[in-house]
C-alpha cells in the first residue's frame, strides 16, 4: 500500500499534460525500439566472435540486457490498460490493433539466432528463463483473450501468438543444449564392454581340444575416425596431407564432437591425423572447430540445425508471411494511421529478421558441413551465398609492453587527479588500453608454433613432460643448461624475467629482422598482454616490476625505450642480485638484465632461435594450463591465440583433460593343425582395445 502511495506522489510530480502524452505514446515507443533491438542484435551479435572492439561488445551489452526488459515492459503496459494507450478519439477497433501487437512482443523475447547468451553464465540460467516463457505466454494470451472480438485481427493474433512462442521456446532450449550440466550429459557415450570374452574363450579351449596348436596375437587397427573420407589422391608425395574445404569442414565437426570435450574436462580416445596437415590447413581446421563451438555456446546453432529446428523456422517464417499478406489484403478503414504504420512497421521489420537469419544459417559453418556430407545435394546451387573468406575469430594477438609503459610516454594528464580519488585502479586500466596495440597472427608465426609441438611430438618425449614444459626442454635441447634458471621461478615471473630480457635483446639488435626476431617479441607482448589484462587465463604468482620505474625515476628525467634499454644493459650483473637483494624481494628486472648479457653472447641467429622457441613453450604452458571456461569465455571476445595453440596441442596428445588412444587392436587366435611339418591355420578375431593410456 505504502508502494502504491508513494508511487501515485512520483507520478503526480509530472504535470497532467505531460503524462497524457506519455500515456498516448509510451506502447507506440517502445514497441518499435523493440524491434530495432533485434536488428541490431542479429546483425552485430555474430560480429563479436571476430571483432575486438571494446565499443561493440559494450553496445551488444547494453542491447542483449534492454531488449527483454522493454519487451516485457511493453507487454506490462498492454496488460495493464491498453483502453489508456489510445487517443481520445480511440474506438475499439484502435484497442484491437495495439492489442495485436502481443505476439510481436513474445516474438522479440525469442531473441535473434546469433546471440541467445552474452556469456556463459546466461545459459546456467535457462531454467529461469523457462519460467519467464510460460509467464510471458501466459501474458500474451492473457492480452488476447481479454481484447478478444469477431473481427479478423484477433483471428490473425492466433498464428502469430503460435510463431512467438516457437520462437522464445528455440531460445530456451539452445540456452538449455549450452547448460554445464546438459553439455556434460550429451557427451556421454554407452560403456564399451569390448569383445565376448566368454565366447572368445570357448572358441580357444574347442580348438584347442580337437588338437590345434592355438596361439594368440594382437592386430592393430586404426582409429574409428572416418579416414575414408580422404581419397587416394589426397596424399601427396610431400609431408603434408592435401585435403579439399569440404573435407576440413568434416574433420572440423568430427573433432569438435570429440574435443568439445575440453571445454569442461572430460577425457576421450581420440588422436587426430594432424600430423599429416600444413600448418596453414591445421589451424584452418582449428577455426572452424572453434566457430562450432562459438555457435554451441553463445547462438541458436544446437537448436536451429536439428529436424525440430528446421520446422520451427518454417513455422515462423510461413506464419508471419501470411499474417503479412492477409493484413495488407484486409479493410483498415476504422484504424489510427499511425498504429497501423506501427503494424506495418513490426511486420515487415519480422519479415526481414526471418530472411536475414536464413541468410545466416545459409551462410555458416553447419551448412558448409551439411553439405560436405551431402555432395550431390541441389542445396549446392546456393553456394554463391556463401563467402569464401569467412572470418571466424579475429586472427590477431593484443600487445603489451612493459618498458614501452614505463618509460616511452609520461602518465595520462589525469593521473594526479585519479590518484586524489583512490581511482588507481581505473587510471590502471584506462593506461592499458592506452598502451595495447593489436598485431596479425601471420602464416610464418603460426607455422613455427606448429612446428615446434610437432617435432616435440616427434621426438617420443612423454606427454606430461610436454605438458609440463615451459622452456626447459628447449634449453636442454639446445644445450643451454646454464640458462634454465630463468625458467625455473613461478610462471608470472619467468614471463617478465624473458619478457625484458627479450625487449632488451630485441632493441639493442640492429641486424636483420628475421622470423624468429619478430616472433618472439610478438608472444612476448601477447603474453605480457594476458598475464596483465586477463591474468585468469595463466597460470601465475605474485611477480613485480615496479623496481624498473624507481631506478630510472631517481634521476628525475623521463627518457625513452632505447635510452632506458642501453642503460639497463650496461648495469654489471657480475653478482646474482638475489644475493645482494635477497628471497624476499620479487623484482625479476636485473634478473632480466642477467638473463639478457647471457643471451647477446650467444650467435645471433641462435640466439632468436631459442628465445622464440622458449616463447612457444611458454605459450603452450600458458594455453594448457588455462581451465576451459576460460577459453570458451574468450571466444565472444574475438578469440584469443591462446585457445587455438590449446586445441592444437590436444591433438597431438599434448594435453591433461583429454584420454589418449594410440589405437584399437584385434585379438586373433591362430590355430595349426600339424600335417608332416605344415599346417592349415585358422584364424579366430575379436576386437579388443589395445594399448590406451587411461
Amino acid at each position: 500500500m505504502l508502494f502504491g502511495r508513494n508511487g501515485r506522489r512520483l507520478v503526480q510530480v509530472f504535470p497532467e499534460p505531460l503524462r497524457k502524452v506519455w500515456n498516448e505514446w509510451e506502447l507506440r515507443l517502445l514497441v518499435p525500439f523493440s524491434l530495432v533491438l533485434q536488428m541490431s542484435l542479429i546483425h552485430l551479435g555474430s560480429r563479436r566472435r571476430y571483432n575486438t572492439n571494446n565499443w561493440i561488445r559494450m553496445y551488444l551489452w547494453s542491447a542483449y540486457l534492454m531488449a527483454d526488459w522493454i519487451a516485457t515492459v511493453a507487454l506490462g503496459v498492454l496488460t495493464n490498460d491498453p483502453g489508456n494507450n489510445n487517443n481520445n478519439n480511440a474506438n475499439a477497433s484502435t484497442n484491437e490493433l495495439s492489442t495485436f501487437w502481443a505476439p510481436f512482443l513474445l516474438l522479440h523475447l525469442g531473441g535473434p539466432d546469433t546471440i541467445t547468451a552474452y556469456a556463459l553464465e546466461d545459459n546456467e540460467l535457462w531454467l529461469r528463463h523457462l519460467l519467464g516463457l510460460v509467464v510471458r505466454t501466459a501474458v500474451a494470451l492473457y492480452i488476447f483473450l481479454t481484447n478478444w472480438g469477431s473481427s479478423w485481427l484477433s483471428f490473425l493474433s492466433i498464428p502469430m501468438l503460435v510463431a512467438g512462442f516457437v520462437k522464445d521456446g528455440e531460445k530456451t532450449l539452445a540456452l538449455k543444449s549450452a547448460n554445464t550440466e546438459e553439455f556434460r550429459d550429451s557427451l556421454l557415450t554407452a560403456p564399451d564392454s569390448g569383445p565376448n570374452y566368454a565366447k572368445f574363450m570357448e572358441e580357444f579351449c574347442l580348438k584347442k581340444a580337437e588338437g590345434f596348436s592355438v596361439t594368440t596375437k594382437h592386430v592393430e587397427e586404426l582409429l574409428p575416425i572416418p579416414i575414408a573420407r580422404l581419397s587416394p589422391q589426397n596424399y601427396s608425395q610431400n609431408q603434408y596431407l592435401d585435403i579439399t574445404d569440404a573435407e576440413k569442414f568434416q574433420w572440423a565437426y568430427d573433432l569438435f564432437q570429440s574435443f568439445k570435450r575440453l571445454f569442461f574436462h572430460d577425457r576421450d580416445k581420440s588422436r587426430s591425423f594432424f600430423q599429416r596437415l600444413s600448418p596453414k590447413d591445421t589451424f584452418e581446421v582449428v577455426e572452424i572447430e572453434l566457430g562450432f563451438a562459438y555457435d554451441v555456446f553463445y547462438s541458436k546453432s544446437p537448436v536451429i540445425y536439428t529436424m525440430w529446428g528446421l520446422i520451427s523456422r518454417s513455422v515462423t517464417i510461413s506464419f508471419t508471411i501470411i499474417v503479412f499478406v492477409l493484413f495488407v489484403t484486409a479493410e483498415k478503414h476504422d484504424h489510427w494511421h499511425l498504429d497501423l504504420g506501427v503494424t506495418y512497421v513490426l511486420l515487415i521489420g519480422a519479415i526481414m529478421l526471418e530472411f536475414y537469419a536464413v541468410i545466416l544459417i545459409i551462410s555458416s559453418d553447419w551448412t558448409d558441413f551439411w553439405l560436405s556430407e551431402h555432395p550431390k545435394s541441389m542445396f549446392h546451387k546456393f553456394s554463391y551465398l556463401r563467402s569464401p573468406n569467412k572470418r571466424r575469430w579475429c586472427n590477431s594477438m593484443a600487445q603489451l609492453n612493459l618498458l614501452s609503459m614505463c618509460f616511452a610516454e609520461k602518465p595520462m594528464p589525469c593521473h594526479r587527479i585519479m590518484k586524489f580519488l583512490h581511482l588507481d585502479k581505473v587510471q590502471e586500466m584506462l593506461e592499458m588500453q592506452r598502451h595495447k596495440t593489436y598485431n596479425k597472427v601471420s602464416p610464418e608465426l603460426k607455422a613455427l608454433i606448429f612446428n615446434h609441438f610437432w617435432s616435440k611430438v616427434s621426438s617420443k618425449r612423454e606427454p606430461a613432460d610436454l605438458y609440463m614444459c615451459r622452456g626447459n626442454i628447449v634449453l636442454e635441447d639446445n644445450h643451454c643448461s646454464n640458462l634454465v634458471w630463468g625458467v625455473q621461478g613461478e610462471f608470472d615471473q619467468s614471463l617478465l624475467l624473458w619478457h625484458i630480457a627479450t625487449d632488451l635483446c630485441y632493441h639493442s639488435d640492429r641486424g636483420e629482422e628475421d622470423s624468429n626476431y619478430k616472433a618472439s617479441k610478438l608472444i612476448s607482448d601477447y603474453l605480457l598482454y594476458l598475464l596483465v589484462m586477463c591474468p585468469f587465463m595463466l597460470p601465475i604468482g605474485i611477480g613485480h616490476s615496479s623496481r624498473g620505474q624507481g631506478f630510472f625515476w631517481r634521476k628525475d628525467s623521463y627518457i625513452w625505450e632505447a635510452q632506458a634499454c642501453s642503460t639497463l644493459l650496461g648495469v654489471s650483473t657480475e653478482v646474482e642480485p638475489k644475493k645482494v637483494k635477497g628471497d624476499r624481494s620479487k623484482s625479476v628486472l636485473f634478473d632480466a638484465c642477467r638473463l639478457a648479457s647471457m643471451l647477446q653472447k650467444m650467435d645471433r641467429e641462435k640466439m632468436w632461435e631459442v628465445v622464440s622457441q622458449v616463447w612457444v613453450a611458454m605459450l603452450g604452458f600458458a594455453s594448457c594450463h588455462c581451465r576451459g571456461n576460460y577459453h570458451a569465455q574468450q571466444l565472444r571476445r574475438g578469440g584469443e591465440l591462446l585457445t587455438h595453440v590449446w586445441f592444437l596441442m590436444a591433438h597431438l596428445g599434448i594435453t591433461k583433460q583429454l584420454q589418449i588412444s594410440q589405437g584399437h587392436a584385434r585379438a586373433k587366435v591362430e590355430a595349426a593343425m600339424p600335417n608332416k611339418g605344415h599346417g592349415t591355420r585358422i584364424g579366430l578375431e575379436a576386437s579388443m582395445p589395445f594399448n590406451e593410456e587411461r
